[in-house]
């Protein structure tokens, strides 16, 4: 099991030394997260789901050890992230169905 706080306090570490070789691409990476809180179609905490859905789809740990933390000081449920998550498996499984009919679509033609 990670240590999610450590994740976190290390990427964030990892992305201070970017941010000084790089810093525009790091403010693009802000002015991205930044946006939803500027146009607010979505509350916080929908936008924080969203998040960890794609960040299981993504399989991207330091997505999940931000986006947790967020979620949590949001007051998102355990049931709440729960249902986000049902989303991502079954996304996940749905790319799986729909790539399995390219393989055999690639079978056919081969």
């Amino acid at each position: 099991m990670e240590d999610w706080k450590q994740a976190r306090q290390d990427i964030n570490t990892r992305a201070m030394q970017l941010n000084a070789l790089t810093p525009d691409t790091m403010k693009g990476i802000a002015a991205l997260g930044g946006a939803g809180d500027k146009t607010n179609h979505l509350d916080a905490k929908t936008r924080e789901l969203i998040a960890l859905a794609v960040a299981v789809t993504t399989r991207c740990d330091g997505c999940i050890a931000f986006h947790a933390a967020a979620a949590k000081k949001l007051g998102i449920t355990t049931e709440e992230i729960a249902e986000a998550l049902g989303v991502a498996i079954n996304l996940n499984a749905g790319a799986a169905l729909v790539y399995s009919t390219h393989v055999l679509d690639a079978f056919d033609k081969a």
